[in-house]
């Protein structure tokens, strides 16, 4: 197995994805021992029969892409693909929320998610493209005392992507309580290394494929 694969989750989260798209994306997956796919909800049933015998998991997104649902809703839709097979969480934090300093608010969205998945890993997705300094280390603060195991820097379809600042930033920002998933713009092999060495754990990439190849992908995620 390659060591790199284990590290990045298998993205494909486009409005047009297709059914047969996302079939390719878990048999790429298979085949690379990528450590999950990273799909929309409606999706994780059909993933998680597809890869079933594999050792790679299936991550559902939540409040995608824009975190503004009501927490209800978002600890539901958890609930749901929970209990459809997924293994984890990406959840979008409300950014409203926290730009106006709404902690509670914040820190209560993403605390319901981690009671909905019932353990299983749960990642906040902070947008880093959207927020200051200060507002990344209180994202992830609030992420840490809802007890979240993951902060991510982008969902990839609000502008920027991931920077190796950001990851230290946010690294820095958890220690060694949580981990950190850089995605946005991770479309080749120095830069997934360099993400990383950072501090990253986690990779989320559409680029996978031709980041073990060590090419040059064209694409947003």
């Amino acid at each position: 197995m390659n060591s790199l694969a284990a590290h990045i989750d298998h993205t494909l989260l486009k409005p047009d994805a297709t059914l047969t798209q996302i079939e390719q994306l878990c048999k790429e997956a298979r085949e690379n021992h990528f450590f999950s796919v990273c799909v929309n909800s409606s999706y994780v049933p059909f993933c998680k029969k597809t890869l079933a015998g594999s050792n790679t998991r299936v991550c559902a997104v939540i409040g995608f892409p824009l975190g503004a649902m009501s927490p209800e809703v978002k600890a539901f839709e958890t609930k749901w693909c929970v209990e459809n097979g997924a293994d984890e969480i990406d959840m979008v934090l409300h950014v409203g929320a926290l730009k106006e300093g709404r902690n509670d608010y914040v820190r209560n969205d993403i605390r319901g998610v981690v009671q909905a998945a019932q353990g299983k890993t749960v990642k906040v997705i902070i947008e880093t493209a959207l927020l200051t300094n200060e507002e990344k280390s209180l994202a992830c603060r609030l992420s840490q005392e809802a007890k979240a195991h993951f902060v991510k820097t982008c969902s990839g379809f609000s502008g920027g992507g991931a920077t190796i600042e950001d990851v230290k930033l946010m690294k820095a920002a958890v220690g060694e309580d949580l981990q950190v998933k850089a995605s946005g713009g991770i479309r080749d092999l120095a830069s997934a290394k360099a993400m990383l060495a950072a501090g990253a754990s986690r990779l989320g990439t559409s680029s996978g494929i031709v980041i073990l190849k060590n090419q040059l992908a064209v694409g947003d995620y």
